[in-house]
């Protein structure tokens, strides 16, 4: 029963987002309270609530002061030098521009972490699609592609999750992974030319159109650009000194990643504003959108608490794992790696590489499969699981880009199965990933 209860709950919170008949903040909220409800747990729904909220309080608090921080960098002009010369390379061509897109992603993104990649590639690109008049549709889905590729690192989330689950370290688990995912970046470059193609087309641009735009490109400057008063390229070197010891931070675990965001932000808005008036007017510039990036992140909290604490959670992944007959089980890889799309973007990667991969993992051992193997087909579904309205990220992205998060899923989905097939095809070649 709690099973099937889960699974409408994820089908009724889908519909009503798709068909923007709720806004995705108030579906997170509403639609796991009355399915617990209605699965007898009207008592104890403010508890679960809660811990939802606590367990994720310490991400929203980092992407509001990432977003702070970032906007900081932005006004002070940090990224103009990357924006210029990203735009001179392009040349205003739809094409140049989602490919330039796609390499800057994939380069950003070995950081590990997907909000850091988002405000960089956001910052430096939407004011080029602004300009032309390019769909951010195609921004954001690129941006995400390569996010979702570049996620496998060993420092990033789903790794270090599967290595933990099933005891492996990186020399077996990732390792053999690194041909797969150099595929899958090529596959990322690939659709944004598709997509660039289509954006030319769409946009009815000609050889003279795109000589125009070049000179009206390369003669763009940053988001703000027209507020001359808040840039401080003399700062620049001391900002992007900054900058690097944040990102050495983040990929070294010297402070929790909440702190580093914290302390950077503080120490960029005295370094950068030192008046106070100054200060309050860019903290408040930014305050509208680190506030709905936070309340959307809150309310999945309230989501996820709820179906893990009515255990809805555990009971589907039961079901499912119960679905495999016993004839497929010399192929549990290839079926973990397809699998793993639904799965990930359902729930959590800790209730998934916590939960359900050690019961897959231990099933496939009977059949003499190496545990290696299972992890590694289970990170493949990972460009899909980054559209999952259970990623905080995700809706950092669509609120910089300024697009509805129905639509950014309805875009990038047929693209992300598009990605974890590529990489699975490339594994199964390969011998990564047994057929």
């Amino acid at each position: 029963m709690l099973s099937i209860l889960g699974f409408l709950m994820i089908a009724a919170f889908m519909y009503l987002i798709m068909s923007k008949r709720l806004s995705a903040m108030i579906a997170l909220i509403l639609v796991p309270i009355v399915f617990a409800a209605i699965a007898g747990f009207g008592t104890d729904v403010g508890k679960m609530m809660m811990d939802g909220v606590k367990s994720i309080a310490q991400t929203g608090i980092m992407l509001i002061f990432g977003i702070l921080y970032f906007g900081i960098m932005i006004d002070a002009g940090l990224f103009d030098p990357l924006v210029s010369r990203t735009m001179k390379a392009v040349k205003g061509d739809p094409v140049k521009i989602v490919i330039g897109t796609a390499l800057l992603a994939l380069v950003v993104s070995l950081d590990g972490d997907g909000s850091t990649t988002y405000m960089i590639v956001v910052a430096a690109m939407l004011p080029l699609y602004k300009k032309l008049q390019m769909n951010p549709l195609v921004l954001t889905g690129v941006t995400m592609l390569a996010g979702g590729v570049m996620n496998i690192t060993p420092w990033g989330g789903p790794t270090a999750r599967a290595m933990s689950a099933l005891h492996l370290d990186a020399s077996s688990l990732f390792t053999p992974m690194i041909p797969t995912m150099a595929v899958g970046a090529l596959w990322v470059i690939l659709v944004a030319y598709i997509l660039g193609r289509s954006e030319r087309k769409r946009l009815g641009l000609n050889e003279a159109a795109l000589s125009e735009i070049e000179l009206e490109a390369i003669a763009m400057q940053a988001a703000t650009t027209e507020v001359l008063d808040y840039k401080r390229p003399r700062l620049i070197w001391i900002n992007l000194g900054l900058t690097i010891a944040l990102m050495v931070g983040l990929i070294t675990g010297f402070m929790p990643l909440t702190v580093l965001f914290m302390v950077a932000f503080a120490l960029a808005l005295m370094i950068n504003y030192p008046s106070l008036e100054q200060q309050k007017e860019r903290i408040s510039a930014h305050a509208g959108n680190a506030l709905n990036v936070a309340a959307m992140v809150f309310a999945a909290g309230i989501f996820t608490g709820i179906l893990s604490g009515t255990k809805m959670v555990d009971a589907m992944a039961q079901t499912l794992v119960a679905m495999v007959p016993e004839a497929l089980g010399p192929h549990l890889p290839v079926i973990t790696a397809i699998t793993s799309m639904p799965f990930t973007f359902f729930m959590s990667n800790d209730a998934y590489y916590f939960g359900i991969l050690p019961l897959i993992t231990q099933a496939a051992a009977a059949y003499g499969i190496d545990p290696a193997v299972m992890g590694r087909a289970s990170l493949l579904g990972q460009p899909v699981h980054l559209l999952s309205p259970l990623v905080p990220s995700t809706y950092l992205l669509v609120g910089l880009a300024g697009v509805n998060f129905g639509d950014h899923q309805r875009f990038t989905l047929k693209w992300a199965i598009g990605t974890t097939l590529v990489m699975l095809a490339t594994a199964i070649v390969i011998g990564v990933v047994h057929f």
